[in-house]
């Protein structure tokens, strides 16, 4: 009776791991054990960036994990969270494929389902994520970025969504490199929603430098792609420089009208340069302009590097 009650599609669960030798077993026992209760059939997908610490070993030492469908893709280097889900998603077979990129568990375990039962009422991504921010400087990087998005969608701190398969065409048909998956999905033009949850504990976040590296780099490169904030900042200043070379010009010809007699040849020189200037800036706005569309072509590229696919 319980096996009939099972939903028949096919699931894909993509698992991003680097160095959580202390947390990854827990982990993926309490998404299998929800799975394996609600889904005829599954996949586990563990996308293994570069760990130099035991967490490959202890899963698989671990013998419940050993009867179940568990891949673990290893990565040639360490290529960072949004490249290395990629990997995984490209693995997966899923009708609807779930992404944990965090493994922090201050959820319960329900959300798991009713993220799925919320994503067949009639959405294309459907996200869980905490009622406040990791930390101050997560909540002003998405304050800065919902301020000059393109999307109607707001982002937030997140601890895992879920697919559908169209969703993830959709995404590859915009972009085949993602240096930014949220930001990509909110883009899409599909229906996604948020679902908000209260911590059950507060955790100790996991934070290294070499962490924040990766972050700081995804961060940057997310505001240039997906807002227009830098181009905007452009644009700012060279209006700025634009009204200071339009005053000079006012200047030198007021000088020049005026009873004080310049130097000879200042004026015509203080009002070419005020010209030249200010073609100068306008030619430094476009060019800007195009830099950024060029930089979103760049990342039409698919670069990924898989060292290997094992089984647990």
């Amino acid at each position: 009776m319980g096996t009939l009650s099972k939903e028949k599609k096919l699931v894909s669960a993509v698992i991003y791991l680097h160095n959580d030798e202390d947390r990854i077993v827990e982990f993926l026992k309490t998404v299998i054990q929800v799975l394996k209760n609600n889904f005829e059939s599954f996949e586990i997908i563990i996308v293994n960036d570069c760990s130099y610490d035991d967490s490959v070993e202890r899963m698989k030492n671990d013998e419940l994990l050993k009867k179940f469908n568990v891949s673990i893709v290893n990565m040639s280097i360490r290529q960072g969270l949004e490249v290395s889900m990629t990997a995984g998603i490209d693995l997966s077979m899923g009708d609807f494929v779930y992404e944990f990129d965090d493994l922090t568990l201050d959820y319960d375990e329900h959300y798991i389902m009713k993220a799925y039962h919320h994503i067949v009422s009639g959405f294309d991504i459907v996200s869980v994520a905490p009622t406040k921010d990791n930390s101050l400087l997560s909540g002003f990087f998405y304050k800065i970025f919902n301020n000059y998005s393109k999307s109607r969608y707001k982002l937030r701190s997140e601890r895992f969504r879920i697919l559908s398969r169209r969703a993830i065409n959709r995404a590859y048909s915009i972009s085949k490199a993602i240096p930014y998956r949220k930001a990509l999905y909110a883009n899409s033009g599909l229906k996604m929603d948020s679902l908000a949850y209260t911590q059950k504990r507060l955790l100790d976040f996991k934070s290294t430098k070499e962490k924040s590296v990766f972050r700081n780099k995804m961060a940057l490169n997310s505001i240039i792609i997906y807002t227009n904030l830098a181009f905007q900042i452009a644009i700012g200043i060279t209006f700025l420089l634009f009204s200071i070379t339009l005053f000079s010009g006012i200047y030198a010809f007021i000088v020049y009208f005026s009873d004080q007699k310049p130097i000879e040849g200042w004026t015509t020189t203080m009002l070419l340069m005020s010209s030249s200037f200010s073609g100068l800036f306008f030619i430094l706005a476009i060019i800007i302009k195009y830099l950024s569309l060029i930089v979103e072509l760049i990342y039409s590229k698919k670069t990924y590097l898989v060292e290997s696919v094992d089984r647990i």
